[in-house]
């Protein structure tokens, strides 16, 4: 038996041309552009110009070698299943029509052979890999384990990208603009507080930090080291900010209280922090036998 020529193995669960070739519900002819519809359950938002018009400029010379995916819709029309980037070469190239496979399908398999065809072949951006998934979970009743098999991937993967739909709006755009890498974003995560999530990403954009970096002020944030987790230039401002004489009465009284050093700190919003560092477990004890007594 001939070894089928597979387009991806997610994919390829979907969709492939030996399928097409036996498929009695598919066939292939040529369509006229000015017939076609672009698909609505498209995941990408964006198609790069250049990309576009080295595919045509190869359109014009070679023709288009890939035939793409349709299925008919009302009024004599079709709508792209797969290959609505080559879709759009084949316009810039000015061609009038093209070769297409037409399947009879529903709306929920044209879903997923959609965002599966978009997830295995395009360069998509983390934030719509992300939102590709989230919507074969959603609108195809997927669980995560059924959709990493869908799509070929391991399942620790697919749970990542979806994480990123956990950060602000903000930080979403950014990767949708690879403004910042994924692994940028897998660090910002980790941390709870979403004000220094957004610093902490405007920070990435002006200074240009490397993931290390990130990962290394997300380390010390979240071991209460704040002020190691922002650059020198933010810190340079925070020794400049105001600190109220009462505040720093408080701060020596604590630190006579507790027999140890406290950190007091807060910014001008008035928001902050008292930190009580220890040395050892004795020393916790310590310190949390003189709140135990401060109750009484």
């Amino acid at each position: 038996m001939a070894k089928r020529n597979a387009l991806g193995r997610g994919l390829g669960a979907l969709i492939n041309d030996a399928d097409l070739v036996n498929d009695p519900s598919s066939s292939i002819t040529y369509v006229e552009l000015d017939k076609i519809e672009a698909n609505p359950y498209q995941p990408r938002t964006e198609f790069n110009d250049d990309t576009l018009l080295e595919l045509a400029t190869s359109i014009q010379e070679l023709g288009l070698v890939q035939p793409i995916t349709l299925r008919k819709s009302h009024g004599g029309k079709f709508q792209i299943i797969a290959g609505e980037r080559r879709f759009r070469a084949s316009q810039v190239a000015g061609l009038e029509s093209i070769p297409c496979w037409i399947r009879e399908i529903g709306d929920e398999q044209m879903l997923e052979m959609a965002l599966v065809e978009n997830i295995q072949r395009e360069n998509l951006s983390s934030i719509e890999v992300a939102l590709s998934y989230q919507r074969l979970i959603d609108e195809c009743n997927l669980t995560q384990e059924a959709l990493s098999d869908k799509v070929g991937k391991k399942r620790t993967t697919v749970a990542n990208y979806l994480r990123l739909l956990k950060l602000p709006a903000i930080i979403q755009k950014g990767l949708q603009k690879r403004e910042l890498s994924m692994g940028h974003a897998r660090a910002i995560i980790n941390i709870d507080d979403e004000d220094f999530q957004v610093e902490l990403y405007h920070q990435i954009l002006e200074e240009g930090l490397s993931v290390r970096k990130v990962e290394e002020i997300v380390r010390n944030y979240n071991q209460g080291e704040e002020e190691q987790a922002v650059l020198p230039e933010k810190r340079q401002e925070n020794k400049k900010a105001p600190f109220p004489e009462e505040f720093s009465s408080l701060e020596k009284h604590l630190r006579s209280y507790f027999n140890t050093s406290v950190d007091f700190r807060m910014n001008e919003k008035g928001k902050g922090k008292i930190v009580i560092p220890f040395t050892d477990p004795k020393e916790l004890e310590r310190i949390i036998s003189i709140l135990d007594q401060s109750k009484n």
